[in-house]
């Protein structure tokens, strides 16, 4: 392989690519969101600064991903905190917990997605939506939330999904020191809301060293949604440099 050849390499390994080179369009992603009231200290002593925690709530989602171009078919897991930057309102994407490697893969190197490997599931059971989080063999989350009660308008589920969302992105160099350390935000713009309802909702947590959603405790659930649309990912910016000093 010649030099200007490998500078032109996306992902390695170098003839089998860990992920597709493409913009990632999504057809019929489905959300189940359980907004929860959680301890405001808790959230203090993991939202990094300059992002600001604004009011103790945490978002629970569960995303169906059934049709997502060069990527496939998945289903990821995770907890969003809602912060504050520079006057703006969004959610600091604390964790995801995904079940196909090409989107771990895709989402950590391309951008700043915080994914690790995580067994979730999306489902319907009788008149209940179900949304389940297993790390290795144990139950780490069960949301469930009642199956389309309550339309809700098109416009405020556009809304819900394209909250802005900061993440912290970090690549060491080869002694160990840090070569990137960036606070980045994104936004998805391209939505088409398909469908959404409201219901009622409840979700339980539990203990676990290594996928620590109960550290943010369900207080108090106050909203779901249950939304499916089209979109596109935007890519992220920086916002913010650690390294700078």
């Amino acid at each position: 392989m010649r030099s200007q050849d490998v500078a032109r390499l996306f992902t390695t390994p170098v003839n089998a690519p860990a992920y597709a080179p493409t913009r990632y369009r999504f057809t019929d992603r489905e959300y189940l969101n359980i907004t929860y009231r959680t301890d405001p200290e808790a959230l203090r002593r993991i939202v990094p600064e300059p992002l600001t925690v604004t009011e103790p709530l945490v978002r629970f989602e569960v995303i169906r991903m059934p049709d997502v171009t060069g990527l496939g078919d998945y289903t990821e897991a995770g907890q969003l905190i809602a912060v504050e930057h520079d006057g703006e309102h969004g959610e600091f994407n604390l964790a995801m917990y995904v079940d196909s490697v090409p989107a771990i893969t895709s989402g950590r190197e391309l951008s700043a997605y915080p994914k690790k490997f995580g067994s979730p599931v999306l489902r319907v059971d009788s008149d209940t939506l179900v949304g389940t989080l297993d790390y290795g063999s144990l139950r780490v989350a069960t949301a469930t939330m009642g199956y389309k009660h309550d339309p809700m308008d098109p416009d405020e589920a556009r809304a819900e999904i394209r909250t802005p969302t900061f993440m912290v992105k970090t690549a060491l160099g080869y002694d160990g020191t840090p070569r990137i350390c960036e606070l980045v935000r994104t936004r998805i713009d391209d939505i088409t809301v398909k469908s959404a309802f409201r219901g009622p909702a409840r979700l339980q947590l539990f203990a676990h060293a290594l996928a620590p959603l109960a550290d943010l405790p369900v207080l108090e659930v106050v909203g779901a949604s249950h939304i499916v649309a089209d979109l596109t990912l935007s890519p992220a910016e920086a916002v913010h440099d650690y390294l700078a000093g």
